[in-house]
């Protein structure tokens, strides 16, 4: 149906084709994280969970996020009207809930095509089944997924260790990426890999050689195994190593500190120095955030769905992803699925339309090309520093005004003076989008809402998420099962706008 580097592609050429100069990285200086959620549409009469391969399907990207910073604590407002996390995934996560608000308006009040069609109870509506939607990111999340083993072989030499992973102390460091000093960062391309790591790969990069090269007396791999789907033990099985054979040497590093108050790191000399499958939060330089990671993020998405509570109101099931698929960097098969959707299995008591939905997760052989690593080899010995791209972008397939860009939080551009008022609000911020939902709501005839808007009187931001029964019982649930217990959450105050 589609494959990881066709869904890179669309993204790569959507960024540069459809986003304008405005908030993207200044050139040979700054670089950004990218990511989006592409809508698949498979042919009449085929539902989109069909595995026939020679299918032919539409593919179009309809949310779109870049960014890599998010808001320390104190700067966190009680109005909805900032945006404290400005990581890509997010900002892509959230772009996408202003489309889906689109495409409700559209089935509900114009009675227009949608990919939303009526479902069984009054007032909701359910996807169609012929779509379905992949996640796009540059990188691996932030946090447990970045969280990659670097092998080596007892018994064979592996690849060497790629150029792009070494260091370079000209860069400076992102606000969700760790101090270099003595540490591998996955989510740093280029920070500093150990000395004495020749014999050292990461698992990705161990992957690949093999796929392409195979290893020494074993034969190349067969043609129809996918090394982005397989185990490092599954990949020395298809190549005739012995199981056993690896060890891992190190791990990448995350820059994603383990929640406060729980068990932390035992930060020990290579690979036990994180403990893996842990709630983290998102660092800030000397002002903690309260945003947990993107790994997190995304495992609550895989049990929670994409839409949030608010939409919840409209829909009769969470939109799920089906695939996710990351770009070229540092990465582990194994990593990625035990944070996406390793962490959220055997949850108990889920409302009905609620689950962990098998998740395809893959690796576009594309680097995009204003990621880290990518502007580094660009930039060669250029004097001065490298740096992350201050501004954020959001765009969403909706028809007015698709471009939001950022900065810290607000508006691209907006003064001190300007703070608090409607203009200084992004599109994507918590009160723009339940502004948005209050739009739709009374848009619709009394006794055509959902009951569950409709049985009693709502006022508040915080009433309304609350009173999405289904999706805040599905959360408790998730809640109850470790790590998930220990998420942190923001005080009510900081719900009660209206």
């Amino acid at each position: 149906m589609w494959t990881a580097d066709e869904i890179a592609q669309l993204c790569y050429a959507h960024y540069n084709v459809r986003l304008p100069k405005r908030g993207k990285p200044e050139p040979n200086r700054e670089w950004t994280l990218l990511a989006a959620v592409v809508k698949i549409q498979s042919p009449a009469g085929q539902t989109c969970d069909t595995t026939d391969k020679e299918v032919q399907v539409t593919k179009e990207v309809v949310s779109m996020g870049t960014g890599t910073k998010c808001i320390g604590q104190t700067k966190m407002r009680k109005s909805g009207d900032i945006l404290n996390d400005s990581h890509a995934e997010i900002i892509a996560r959230r772009s996408f809930q202003r489309y889906l608000l689109h495409q409700l308006h559209l089935a509900a009040i114009l009675k227009e095509d949608s990919i939303f069609v009526p479902g069984t109870q009054r007032g909701l509506w359910k996807l169609r089944p012929d779509l379905s939607f992949v996640f796009f990111s540059s990188h691996t999340p932030c946090g447990d997924a970045s969280i990659i083993p670097m092998l080596e072989s007892e018994e064979q030499p592996c690849c060497p260790v790629v150029r792009n992973w070494t260091n370079n102390s000209s860069v400076e460091r992102s606000e969700n990426l760790e101090d270099s000093k003595n540490k591998r960062n996955c989510e740093d391309p280029d920070s500093p890999v150990a000395k004495k790591v020749k014999l050292g790969t990461p698992a990705r990069a161990l992957s690949g050689c093999m796929a392409h090269h195979g290893m020494p007396g074993s034969g190349k791999i067969k043609p129809d195994v996918s090394s982005s789907n397989l185990t490092m033990e599954e990949l020395a099985a298809a190549n005739g190593i012995a199981p056993g054979s690896f060890r891992v040497a190190d791990v990448y590093r995350t820059g994603a500190k383990c929640v406060p108050g729980e068990t932390g790191d035992l930060r020990e000399p290579g690979a036990a120095y994180h403990q893996v499958g842990l709630l983290r939060v998102k660092p800030g330089r000397g002002d903690r955030t309260c945003s947990m990671s993107c790994s997190d993020k995304m495992a609550r998405w895989s049990v929670l769905g994409c839409q949030g509570a608010l939409l919840m109101h409209f829909l009769e099931k969470p939109i799920y992803l089906s695939a996710v698929v990351i770009g070229k960097c540092p990465y582990s098969q194994e990593a990625m699925r035990r944070a996406l959707t390793g962490r959220c299995q055997n949850i108990v008591a889920l409302p009905r339309g609620f689950g962990v939905p098998e998740l395809r997760i893959e690796q576009s052989s594309l680097l995009f090309e204003q990621s880290r690593c990518a502007v580094q080899a660009q930039r060669a010995d250029r004097p001065g520093r490298l740096v992350p791209c201050g501004a954020a972008i959001s765009w969403s397939a909706v028809p007015e005004h698709p471009l939001d860009v950022t900065a810290n939080g607000f508006p691209q551009g907006t003064t001190k003076k300007e703070i608090g008022s409607p203009r200084a609000r992004s599109r994507i911020s918590k009160v723009e989008l339940f502004r948005s939902f209050q739009k739709l709501l009374s848009s619709i005839a009394e006794d055509k809402r959902p009951d569950s808007v409709r049985m009693q009187k709502l006022d508040s931001y915080q009433e309304y998420k609350e009173a999405a029964a289904a999706y805040q019982e599905a959360w408790s649930a998730l809640r109850r099962k470790q790590p998930f217990a220990s998420w942190i959450r923001n005080p009510p105050d900081y719900h009660q706008f209206k």
